[in-house]
């Protein structure tokens, strides 16, 4: 048995799984495993009772916008304990249309307003087409300190959404827009970091594409769970690398 175990709380799974989504739960279970960690995964469906005090680390994917619908609902009935939780350090991965939801609220292209959790304290708005493609995204000069490996910090993954995401002052972004377009269409910034909660548009999965981000996720779900110096040994990542600068390759050409 492993001497220290992380309970990850997959919310929706059957419904917010766009785009390989559910892989990013599998590279946190598998990281965590090659490190001789225990990775418990709870998946919390509609109508599910949970107790979000286990959970270390949150996820949640992406949706449309009828999927975001038959959801949103159900989650402004956890809002309280989850905003509660993030304040109290807990980590989280909001992936598309959780990114939309763990906002205030989403404007749909039919005109209905999603209620958001306000995890975020951004808005978001349909716009008239889709922003589609792969996205490179600079994470260099992010303020916040538990994201900086000391290495590469690039993002690359694959957007398609059509919702343009408004940041209100002082909501800092999870990076710089290198290829794609990221919250607003423009091209400008990307996602959104609050505390130990990382909002992104980025698919693909994002996790498998990006071990660095991976590896700071599980690393500060430790750290809140155990405390700090525990071991935490690097992992063989020259395959993962190698696919990581091809995309990014690939993007910029």
């Amino acid at each position: 048995m492993p001497d220290r175990e992380l309970t990850v709380f997959h919310l929706y799974a059957d419904t917010l799984n766009l785009y390989g989504d559910f892989g990013n739960v599998q590279a946190l279970r598998r990281r965590c495993e090659w490190r001789g960690i225990g990775c418990r995964v709870e998946n919390v469906g509609i109508g599910h009772a949970a107790d979000f005090r286990d959970c270390d680390l949150l996820f949640v994917g992406g949706g449309q916008d009828r999927a975001q619908s038959l959801v949103a609902d159900d989650l402004v009935k956890h809002g309280e304990v989850i905003r509660e939780r993030v304040e109290d350090g807990m980590v989280a991965l909001a992936v598309c249309g959780g990114f939309q939801l763990l906002g205030r609220s989403f404007l749909t292209s039919e005109g209905v307003t999603l209620p958001g959790i306000g995890v975020f304290a951004a808005d978001t708005v349909a716009g008239t087409g889709r922003l589609i493609g792969d996205v490179v995204v600079d994470c260099g000069a992010t303020p916040h300190e538990w994201l900086r490996d000391g290495g590469d910090a690039t993002l690359v993954g694959f957007e398609n959404h059509s919702g343009h995401t408004r940041l209100d002052p002082g909501l800092e972004p999870l990076g710089r827009v290198v290829c794609g377009y990221g919250n607003e269409g423009a091209g400008s910034f990307e996602g959104a970091v609050y505390r130990h909660c990382i909002g992104t548009y980025l698919h693909g999965s994002l996790l498998p594409k990006n071990p660095w981000l991976a590896d700071r996720l599980i690393a500060t779900a430790l750290e809140q769970r155990f405390g700090t110096g525990a071991p935490f040994p690097p992992l063989d990542d020259r395959l993962e690398r190698l696919a990581h600068e091809r995309a990014v390759a690939h993007c910029r050409a």
